[in-house]
């Protein structure tokens, strides 16, 4: 089990650097964290994709901002490794050489979790883990955790650490929201039977159950094509309307809510939501405080429950 408070919200780091700009970033940053946020989650290969970027550039950012701000004490800091083309795979060799340029751009001597971006198959487990432990042991990194592993490779993981007395991984990151419920089949009663906690990306489905995106509407975002594709399916639009009306039970944002629901799964120690601008913070504040009932919750979880089925 994880010893890791990440708080009600986890701050994800990917818009640094690519939709949120240097002094934006900084904005985001401090009125999360003036707010009572205490984790960020982000990784070596944010934002590579967008034009002109190379990879690292999220983390130099969180690197500067902690330099400025002295707040690198008061937040649970997640990483990640395996995805950058620079730093390709979790062979022992790139984990110890990824880790060294993670600190230096973060401008840190740890890193509270450190992630496997996604499994590499091609690497011995046994490699990986190792690796990872000798982190740990030299006091690098705190935790380890999988990111977008299948239920089987993280048993067989399990398995390796607890026989070998290596670092287990304690926590776990896959795409999960009430619009993208696979990982409730499989997944997550494996993370529950070994003991491994989940913080889901894209909580809010690349903004869709914020309730800006709606049919005949347009929004300048970049991500308003993935988002504005769920419209094409009814049951979504039933449950924009379910997560209106708990909202308004609520008197919060439908941010609120969509982020409330999720905290209430089985093993969700906190979702991970991001904000492009100062502005987006209150919404994901506002879910600190907000629980569901049990009759709210299955409200909204009945429209959508065909895609977890």
């Amino acid at each position: 089990m994880t010893e890791l408070d990440f708080g009600p919200v986890v701050l994800g780091g990917n818009v640094f650097g690519w939709t949120a700009d240097r002094e934006t970033s900084f904005a985001v940053l401090d009125a999360f964290v003036a707010s009572g946020g205490r984790s960020i989650d982000t990784a070596d290969a944010y934002a590579a994709w967008a034009p002109g970027n190379s990879g690292g550039e999220s983390e130099t950012i969180l690197g500067e901002w902690f330099d400025t701000a002295g707040k690198r004490d008061q937040v649970v800091l997640a990483t990640k490794v395996g995805s950058l083309a620079s730093r390709k795979g979790l062979s022992a060799a790139t984990i110890t050489a990824a880790v060294e340029d993670s600190l230096r751009r973060l401008r840190t001597d740890r890193i509270d979790l450190y992630f496997a971006h996604r499994d590499d198959e091609w690497v011995p487990q046994e490699e990986t883990l190792s690796a990872f432990d000798a982190l740990v042991r030299d006091g690098k990194v705190r935790e380890i955790g999988a990111s977008n592993f299948a239920p089987d490779r993280l048993r067989t993981a399990a398995a390796i650490a607890r026989t070998s007395g290596l670092t287990p991984f304690t926590v776990a990151q896959d795409k999960w929201s009430l619009v993208e419920r696979g990982v409730e089949q499989q997944l997550i009663p494996t993370l529950d039977e070994l003991g491994i906690v989940q913080i889901p990306y894209s909580s809010l489905a690349s903004g869709f159950l914020t309730g800006k995106y709606r049919a005949g509407g347009t929004v300048d975002s970049a991500r308003s094509k993935a988002a504005g594709a769920y419209l094409q399916d009814p049951r979504n639009l039933d449950l924009l309307a379910a997560l209106e009306d708990v909202a308004a039970e609520h008197r919060v944002s439908m941010t609120a809510i969509a982020l409330a629901w999720l905290r209430a799964q089985p093993t969700v120690a906190a979702p991970i939501a991001s904000a492009r601008t100062a502005e987006q913070v209150p919404a994901l504040v506002e879910s600190f405080a907000v629980q569901l009932t049990p009759q709210q919750l299955e409200q909204l979880s009945a429209t959508t429950a065909a895609v977890a089925a």
